[in-house]
């Protein structure tokens, strides 16, 4: 199974959105000429929140697919997966991204630090590949969620072991310098982050020819959501190359379902108030899992009462990533990043708000996807 040059990994939380999540993809072709195959994606730590079992995120996909017409691939990740929990999303998945950021040693040679983590992720393939078959899903390996980025020398290392590993890895997660916060723009120096990622890319092509990996192993980028600064770098640099990308999101459609609730009727900005009042109380409980992957300052997020006499156009315009509107707050936007385990709890009014404003919502969502993240990624 061979994922196409371009792929586009649209998560969501709550698997509403789906059909609103192609549409963005299927515009995009339209405007720039460039298919990207849709990989639907949703991590274990999103499904126990939410409460919510890996066979939804295939009927999503199917269901949207079908009501498209889309007659093209599409794929289910199982993302960040380790082998204490592959084994539910076997059935439903046919992407999977192994998670062995934590087998990275902290100290010694490039073989002491890195080869734990590629026996693990040999491991898990192979665990996938004798439950579903080799033949019948796309690898990728991550390794994102660490300290300090990998050297070219390192990432050469991770390749030539991956491919004595007989992995077929088709896309590579590694982490590069700089803050990829959930929700809000890359923070970081833009220059090194070129450097870093025009590196990856001759290390890449250089190990596909030297270690037989497959010829389509592409770069994937975590988390891709909202990471507007870098999206230029990344499109200009990719054609320089004739190479293809991975770029995973996730969050950003559950923020524009809460902005398309806020702008919808009276009914729904206030369920997207009380959400972030209940966010506002429980932030510590929300915010320990993605403590490393968000930066939040409490002196800039509103008050309660400050956040109840906003109207529906305050509140949309304080949460949409546009860095160039005065009010927009990022501290905001990063909480509610965290609090849809509220949205989750708040279900028989949550869902039902969803199901009723579809089509306010579906158009923040297609925009957002097409317009901030694609257009950025081809626009010249």
């Amino acid at each position: 199974m061979t994922i196409g040059k371009y792929s586009f990994g649209i998560g969501d939380r709550f698997a509403h959105e789906g059909v609103n999540q192609l549409k963005a993809l299927i515009e995009a072709e339209k405007l720039f000429g460039v298919h990207f195959v849709p990989v639907w994606n949703k991590s274990n730590r999103e499904h126990q929140i939410v409460g919510t079992e890996p066979m939804a995120v295939r009927q999503e996909a199917d269901s949207a697919v079908a009501a498209l017409g889309y007659k093209d691939q599409y794929f289910v990740d199982a993302d960040h997966i380790n082998l204490n929990n592959v084994d539910r999303f076997i059935e439903a998945s046919d992407f999977f991204t192994i998670d062995v950021a934590d087998y990275i040693g902290k100290k010694g040679s490039v073989e002491e630090r890195f080869l734990p983590a590629i026996r693990e992720a040999g491991k898990i393939y192979r665990h996938i590949a004798e439950k579903k078959g080799a033949d019948n899903f796309v690898t990728e390996v991550s390794m994102d969620e660490v300290d300090e980025a990998q050297t070219p020398d390192e990432l050469r290392f991770i390749l030539k072991a991956l491919a004595e590993e007989n992995i077929p890895v088709q896309t590579i997660a590694p982490k590069f310098t700089g803050r990829f916060n959930k929700g809000v723009d890359y923070r970081g120096d833009l220059a090194q982050f070129e450097k870093e990622f025009e590196q990856d890319l001759q290390v890449i092509a250089g190990s596909i020819k030297e270690y037989g990996l497959p010829e389509n192993l592409k770069l994937s980028i975590h988390s891709g959501s909202d990471k507007f600064s870098i999206y230029p770098i990344m499109g200009r640099l990719i054609r320089k190359y004739d190479t293809g990308i991975h770029i995973k999101t996730a969050g950003t459609t559950w923020l524009e379902e809460n902005i398309g609730l806020a702008v919808a009727d009276p009914d729904a900005l206030a369920l997207a108030k009380r959400i972030y009042v209940n966010a506002l109380g429980r932030m510590e409980e929300l915010t320990v899992p993605y403590a490393t992957v968000i930066d939040i300052n409490v002196a800039d997020l509103p008050s309660p009462e400050e956040v109840e006499k906003w109207d529906a156009e305050t509140y949309a315009r304080t949460m949409r990533h546009n860095q160039a509107d005065p009010l927009y707050n990022p501290s905001f936007r990063q909480l509610i990043h965290v609090s849809y385990k509220i949205a989750a709890e708040l279900g028989s009014e949550f869902y039902p708000a969803l199901e009723k404003h579809t089509d306010v919502i579906g158009r923040e969502i297609t925009a957002n996807l097409c317009e901030r993240h694609i257009k950025r990624l081809f626009a010249e």
